[in-house]
């Protein structure tokens, strides 16, 4: 296994160079976000249909985990291509762009081989959860609830925030519809709780699998990144900035991840 886990390290790297490549021809790094996502859906498609030693057979469990991880990527890819492909540069990286000037290329050819590696770390666990050798249960059913709830939740919050934008009335001003009144970053949210998905359907507490414990890290790393690094911190810094004091009232009742009903006591 460890022969895969290397190979997947090194594709993922290859995706995130390609992207690099691509975005730099077509001068829009929003690209390299489809990229990101269709390298991870494949390698780790690939990594869960990879026969296990000794037997040439696919199991139940390798197509199932498979074809989670294929149906995720393929929705959120299809949605970043189409809101890529629609519109301008997305503003995380025209402010990198902005930043770094004349060494935006080279310092982005080297943040996203750090996406690569983060990509490496999700694959570990989707691989972790199509090699466990326990036999389909209970665990599986509700690790693929998850999923489905993640994907249709993430689904919904896109498509309201894709709404309300589409209303040149709500111009300037801050989406907090549907979702987006129970949560500052819903997609966020539900990006999560999909990755939540694998360790349920890896973790093994009869003590054969000890491996499976390490699926725990999706989730863990997925949370910090969105958390606390390149998720909320930069998108509501920028949020700020552009509107100001209604963007203080909108956090001062929203929770900023999970979703929960308006806090009543608005903070000034």
């Amino acid at each position: 296994m460890t022969t895969l886990i290397v190979s997947a390290l090194v594709a993922l790297s290859l995706v995130m160079t390609l992207a690099w490549a691509f975005q730099r021809t077509v001068r829009n790094a929003g690209w390299v976000d489809v990229f990101w996502t269709v390298g991870l859906g494949g390698t780790g498609l690939a990594a869960a249909l990879v026969p296990v030693a000794g037997d040439s057979a696919l199991t139940s469990r390798q197509i199932l985990v498979a074809a989670l991880i294929a149906g995720w990527a393929i929705r959120l890819a299809a949605h970043l291509a189409m809101r890529v492909a629609g519109g301008e540069e997305d503003v995380r990286y025209a402010n990198f762009r902005k930043e770094w000037g004349a060494n935006f290329e080279w310092r982005l050819f080297w943040f996203l081989q750090i996406q690569a590696l983060a990509a490496w770390i999700l694959v570990i666990s989707v691989l972790l959860a199509a090699r466990n050798p326990r036999s389909l249960g209970p665990a599986e059913w509700l690790g693929i609830a998850v999923v489905i709830i993640a994907v249709l939740g993430e689904g919904v919050a896109d498509a309201q925030l894709r709404r309300f934008k589409s209303v040149a009335a709500n111009k300037g001003k801050v989406c907090d519809a549907g979702l987006w009144g129970w949560s500052r970053h819903p997609n966020y949210f539900f990006e999560w709780l999909g990755w939540c998905a694998y360790p349920i359907m890896a973790i093994d507490f009869s003590g054969v699998y000890l491996w499976s414990w390490f699926a725990l890290t999706a989730p863990a790393f997925m949370y910090w990144l969105l958390v606390y690094v390149s998720g909320i911190p930069p998108l509501e810094a920028l949020m700020l900035k552009s509107r100001g004091a209604a963007y203080q009232t909108y956090q001062a009742r929203t929770r900023p991840f999970f979703p929960l009903p308006p806090q009543k006591a608005i903070n000034p």
